[in-house]
């Protein structure tokens, strides 16, 4: 993510270049020019590629030129070669009328020297890239990735590489979420299970707020009184926790909080559920700590819905669904699940939203699907 504005210092092109192997001609000389009726322009000469031409054009002359060469003084037009002849040597047969301007890049025309070519706060993908490295800057200033501490409690819950006993699970959600903050430009901090004693997780909870940007804590946000996660947050500066309870599914008992000016966010201890939450409020903080001038763009595909869905009026719900290419075009197969289940989303290529207002969605009716 790009810290500061990268400014050009200079314009791109640098100089007037043709587009296109062929022939610099003035327009002009073209003009009338058809199949039944060609111009013939002699030749002045050849243009090197990565030189400046030695030679400039006078009026009837034309020079050759390849793809990327500098324009000869006096040439405002390049001709394709496929619309030219060989006649006489030293000679050309143009068929085709060209306008001023046609088949060049003008000094400029990309870049103007003193622009602003890519803002602060922008994802540098490949295209941004090679901007830079036509403009010469081989060094830019990015934003450090945030650092995201992840805290799984639960008594119940042991390390994955553990054989759990009856009444255990291993810890899921640490490893599926530190692989979302990565993939979103954050640096995850896994702090390890926390089991519910207070004293326990108020400890864990300041260390991590000392050392991260921000705290992303699983299981104990139900309204067990187990789960101490609510109390915890409230104690750890102001102004605590601001919601206790979304209307979505999967994820209600999902917590927000804000402690000393860092985000504090209570997740689902139910894997999917976890997830599914982490993406609709733990990635937007990530953007904004990393200063991203825009949203992040999500990759939709258009689907028909295979089935019915059923869905509660004023709650938002998320439904993992497959794709299916038919010939018909997409269609998205619903995966009905439980929370607690990951490998509902294994199975799943996408999520589909289902609005809070409405009362769900119909087989066959268009929806966008959110590639996971």
């Amino acid at each position: 993510m790009l810290a500061i504005p990268v400014v050009a210092v200079e314009p791109l092109p640098g100089f007037a270049r043709s587009t296109v192997d062929g022939f610099a001609v003035f327009a002009a000389d073209t003009y009338g020019a058809s199949d039944s009726l060609p111009v013939y322009l002699s030749l002045a000469g050849e243009v090197a590629m990565g030189r400046t031409p030695d030679f400039s054009l006078n009026r009837t002359q034309a020079a050759l030129i390849h793809t990327g060469g500098m324009l000869p003084e006096g040439a405002d037009a390049v001709v394709m070669v496929e619309t030219t002849q060989n006649t006489r040597p030293g000679e050309i047969e143009v068929m085709r009328a060209l306008a001023v301007g046609e088949n060049i890049l003008q000094p400029g025309e990309d870049v103007a020297s003193g622009s602003e070519v890519i803002p602060a706060g922008t994802l540098l993908r490949s295209m941004e890239i090679g901007g830079l490295a036509a403009l010469g800057r081989m060094t830019i200033q990015v934003a450090a990735r945030p650092r995201i501490a992840i805290l799984s409690s639960g008594d119940e819950v042991v390390s994955p590489e553990q054989s759990p006993q009856p009444g255990q699970v291993r810890d899921v959600n640490s490893y599926t979420l530190a692989a979302l903050v990565e993939k979103e430009g954050g640096s995850p901090v896994l702090y390890g299970i926390i089991r519910d004693q207070r004293t326990e997780l108020e400890q864990a909870v300041q260390r991590a707020l000392t050392e991260c940007d921000a705290v992303v804590i699983t299981a104990g946000s139900s309204a067990s009184t187990r789960d101490l996660t609510a109390d915890v947050i409230q104690t750890m500066g102001q102004p605590g926790v601001l919601v206790h309870g979304v209307n979505v599914k999967p994820g209600k008992p999902t917590i927000l909080g804000v402690c000393g000016g860092k985000a504090v966010i209570g997740l689902p201890g139910n894997p999917v559920s976890a997830l599914v939450i982490a993406r609709i409020f733990v990635v937007p903080v990530i953007h904004h700590l990393l200063g991203m001038n825009k949203s992040a763009r999500v990759a939709v595909i258009s689907a028909r819905l295979t089935l019915n869905l059923a869905s509660q009026a004023g709650r938002e719900d998320w439904m993992p669904v497959r794709l299916l290419s038919t010939a018909r075009g997409w269609e998205a197969d619903p995966i009905f699940y439980k929370s607690n289940l990951i490998f509902s989303l294994v199975r799943a290529d996408g999520l589909v939203h289902i609005p809070a207002d409405a009362n769900g969605l119909a087989a066959g009716e268009l929806v966008e699907v959110e590639i996971l």
